[in-house]
């Protein structure tokens, strides 16, 4: 049986679980803003969503650095722990998914409040979401399957 990679420096560790926790801080303010009430052509509503989704958008791009970027988590685990290459693959495609989720529902939110389907926005936010959930789900049990280190709970 292949052993597990080297458990990684702790800063490395530490910015796993600062990323992991602003990106879930980003989650629940997107979730906060769509549960807002909606009335038909609500500018502070579409505000609200739209500012969750920036800092969400910024916080993706930072956990697709971390993991994805040179000397990356990613390329870390494909070298040393050649056995979970399929499920670094798989987060791989997911981060593009999520992305084109995300960019999708951006394009959405420019149009004027006055045009905005709330169902709609909530829909596409909800299918986000859980999207986003299920991924860091399967980034913690990767994390975990190849050092044998716990980064799910966040403080």
């Amino acid at each position: 049986m292949e052993p597990s990679a080297s458990k990684p420096e702790p800063a490395f560790v530490d910015a796993l679980r600062r990323r992991r926790a602003e990106l879930r801080e980003s989650m629940s303010a997107l979730e906060l803003a769509l549960a807002g009430p909606a009335p038909e052509g609500q500018v502070r509503w579409t505000e609200r969503v739209h500012v969750a989704l920036i800092e969400l958008s910024a916080d993706l791009r930072e956990h697709i650095g971390i993991t994805e970027g040179p000397a990356g988590l990613y390329d870390e685990l494909r070298q040393t722990v050649p056995r979970l290459s399929g499920a670094v693959a798989r987060l791989t495609r997911e981060h593009v998914v999520i992305k084109g989720l995300l960019d999708d529902l951006l394009d959405q939110m420019s149009t004027p409040a006055a045009n905005q389907n709330s169902d709609e926005v909530r829909d596409l936010g909800t299918t986000l979401l859980g999207t986003l959930v299920r991924h860091r789900q399967r980034g913690s049990d990767l994390v975990y399957e190849a050092f044998q280190i716990d980064i799910g709970g966040e403080t």
